[in-house]
């Protein structure tokens, strides 16, 4: 393989470490025939992902939902509903303008990948399932109580207790000898400390997603999903030309024909569950953003909204390559070392994961920055096709503190890597410097790299950083939404997703987006119907 192939092998089998039923459902569909020009609904959901399948799941209890998915569907496909052992073959599948990975790199040099499936990032992702912290979730505004019921109806449906095997096991050991404590045993909960944290594959391998939660608990009778409707603007009467009202959407169908779409009344809302990525995208080429950006694309401007798409923020990732004396069975994310100063440490086994000259299948230990606190910001890059990737950067690393998160960081997988539980697994002749050297110097991203070696902890996190895809911002609440997640200074319009973060919640953010979607289903239930809703 070349460098390039090197370089999207590794990038695509990190996504699927951190970001399935049995065949089709009568209200999911590709959207072909016009069946639903002369319907008018009560919410359209535009983007049926980790976010907007539990959110159209609860609104179809009581009100008619359109949800409209870019992507096709993971029912059935073997590829995303795989056994563990298997699963490169899903993150290989991105050879077609249907392929459930879309990639992109940004403006850091860092090869990204968006998710293109309906289930959203719950398709690739390597499954880790945990909840954001108490002090997150106060931050985040939310009522306690609906977050732990949110929570919980999430994972009724998704989330497991994962086997470990001894790899994870040396790995947790080697977290508490290297000051990672104290042991919190199996949690979801987010706390300082080594744990084992919850996971979206069951006991025999395969993949549950966000996926299952909208046929599971979807309602027919009310629910209609449309596949390979890609939405491109939204509609607006701009009779009140201080506070405009959505209308409805323009989408592409399954044939790449334009069609629109319609609300039933004023109370009705288009909600935009579109990701990080694609929200601020759709807002920009709907006519909501930075004016003088808009205005030079040729795009009417609805409304003069320059917080759209600021803030974007990544948490960066830095991997340790471990190689083992004996091959090591196949293992995900599952143990995580939740670190006081701004660092998360997971590992996984039994993945060859670049070119090396052997056909071994070794390990990784990687870091994770929390917050993070550096942000960039996202543009249209002179596209105003939805189907076309925006440009987005990061500024991986731009604020100090981050930088000292990571350098900790690694200092503590040097110190796993050198403890008694996880030093048998390693060849007496392969020294903690060679190992840095070889993690230095793999094909990870486009960054260029000194030949001298990997020289400071500090060069080595700015020379090694990759995306763990867990991007977030770009409508973030307080600038671009409220606390209900309404959109200022329009009508009828809602952002509910990972854009309107100020930081990814939890070790992972998965199921915190999952439990947004139920839970802010529940409110606008009760919003529009009165809080004897009951859903």
């Amino acid at each position: 393989m070349g460098v390039k192939t090197n370089i999207l092998f590794f990038c695509l089998f990190i996504n699927a470490l951190c970001t399935s039923g049995k065949g089709q459902h009568s209200f999911v569909k590709e959207a072909k025939n016009g069946q639903w020009r002369k319907s008018k609904y009560d919410f359209i959901i535009v983007g049926g992902g980790t976010a907007g399948c539990s959110l159209a799941a609860t609104l179809s209890q009581k009100m008619s939902v359109l949800l409209l998915e870019r992507g096709g569907s993971p029912l059935g496909n073997g590829n995303i509903s795989y056994s563990m052992e298997n699963f490169e073959a899903n993150l290989f599948d991105f050879d077609s303008d249907r392929s459930p990975t879309q990639i992109f790199i940004s403006e850091d040099g860092v090869i990204n990948a968006r998710a293109r499936v309906l289930g959203g990032g719950t398709c690739l992702n390597a499954g880790f399932y945990t909840r954001a912290s108490s002090s997150e979730v106060r931050a985040m505004g939310l009522e306690a109580g609906l977050v732990e019921q949110s929570y919980r109806w999430v994972e009724s449906i998704v989330a497991h207790r994962p086997p470990t095997n001894e790899w994870q096991d040396a790995v947790a050991k080697g977290l508490l000898e290297a000051g990672v404590s104290p042991y919190n045993g199996f949690t979801y909960d987010h706390i300082p400390g080594t744990k084992l944290g919850g996971t979206i594959f069951n006991g025999t391998g395969h993949r549950s997603t966000a996926a299952d939660i909208l046929v599971q608990r979807g309602n027919p009778r009310k629910l209609t999903v449309l596949l390979y409707a890609t939405v491109q603007r939204l509609l607006f009467s701009t009779k009140d030309k201080t506070r405009p009202k959505v209308r409805g959407v323009v989408f592409k169908d399954a044939d790449g024909a334009e069609q629109q779409v319609f609300l039933k009344g004023d109370k009705s809302e288009v909600i935009i569950s579109a990701g990080a990525l694609g929200s601020p995208q759709l807002l920009m080429l709907s006519g909501i953003g930075p004016a003088k950006e808009l205005k030079s694309m040729g795009i009417q401007v609805i409304m003069d909204q320059p917080a759209v798409g600021k803030g974007m923020a990544d948490n960066p990732m830095n991997t340790i390559f471990v190689p083992f004396t004996t091959p090591v069975p196949v293992s995900l994310i599952q143990v995580v070392g939740i670190t006081k100063f701004g660092s998360y440490i997971e590992t996984c086994s039994g993945f060859r994961l670049y070119e090396t000259g052997t056909t071994k299948k070794d390990g990784i230990i990687l870091q994770k920055v929390k917050g993070p606190l550096s942000k960039g910001h996202l543009r249209l890059d002179n596209s105003t096709n939805a189907e076309d990737n925006p440009m987005v950067k990061f500024n991986y690393y731009d604020h100090p503190m981050d930088l000292q998160s990571c350098v900790k960081g690694i200092r503590t997988i040097q110190k796993i890597i050198g403890s008694r539980p996880v030093k048998k697994f390693i060849p007496p002749s392969i020294s903690l410097n060679k190992i840095m050297n070889s993690s230095f110097y793999a094909p990870i991203n486009l960054t260029p790299k000194s030949t001298e070696g990997w020289g400071s902890l500090e060069q080595f996190c700015k020379d090694t950083v990759t995306t763990i895809w867990h991007y977030h911002g770009g409508c973030q609440m307080g600038s671009v939404v409220d606390r209900e997640y309404r959109l200022f200074g329009a009508n009828g319009v809602r952002v509910i997703d990972g854009s309107t973060f100020l930081f990814s919640p939890g070790t992972n953010p998965q199921a915190t987006v999952m439990m947004l979607g139920r839970y802010m289903g529940v409110r606008i239930l009760r919003e529009k119907l009165g809080p004897s809703a009951g859903v």
